[in-house]
């Protein structure tokens, strides 16, 4: 009885620390983002990519193609800033845990088992600067691809905002959720500049 007393104390007291590193990361990333549209555009992004994979007169689907590129310079310019802003947090509430279930602090008490959001934001926004520019020659099958792979960047982008407030797996957990992709498949599909890079920072 004494030995189950004593669990569930320690099983409360690192939910209630879990939770508060949390909210804490949550707040501090969400500090950043909310000086941009980063989310909205991104939103518009992947619905404008349906709508013009989907339209069928060739006219119209040119059309769309074009305002999507002014959203994409949009993303671009958005997703640079906030990358540089967010490279003035401090080391130590940079780093995020490359353990896959969240345990408190877990980013401090083992420095050696995390990676620096930092780099990975940078890694994120050249990567969806690189696939933006590369239309190849501009035909419906380069301009499909280009979407799918951007779509890759954007959930992978998602994933690791994820990841920095909560962790590997709770972050794949919503990935799913939200998308219906697996994170795998999303590794896999974005480019393999940002996927080499990804694994080297990461360490996946």
């Amino acid at each position: 009885m004494e030995l189950f007393s004593l669990l569930l104390l320690l099983f409360i007291g690192v939910h209630l620390l879990r939770g508060r590193e949390r909210a804490a990361r949550v707040a501090l990333l969400g500090s950043y983002l909310s000086r941009y549209q980063i989310e909205k555009l991104m939103e518009a992004l992947t619905d404008g990519y349906l709508r013009a994979l989907g339209e069928a007169d060739a006219e119209r689907r040119q059309q769309i193609w074009g305002l999507l590129a002014t959203t994409e310079k949009n993303l671009v310019l958005q997703f640079e800033s906030f990358a540089e802003d967010f490279a003035r947090v401090a080391e130590q509430d940079a780093r995020v845990s490359r353990l896959p279930l969240a345990l408190p602090y877990a980013s401090r008490w083992w420095p050696a088992a995390t990676f620096d959001m930092r780099a990975l934001l940078r890694l994120h926004a050249r990567g969806i600067a690189e696939v933006a520019a590369d239309v190849g020659d501009g035909s419906p099958e380069a301009r499909k691809a280009q979407a799918f792979t951007m779509t890759a960047e954007l959930y992978l982008m998602q994933h690791s905002c994820h990841w920095f407030c909560r962790s590997a797996t709770m972050a794949s957990v919503r990935l799913v959720a939200l998308h219906q992709t697996g994170y795998e498949q999303v590794l896999a599909s974005v480019s393999r500049r940002t996927r080499d890079g990804y694994r080297q920072l990461t360490g996946i």
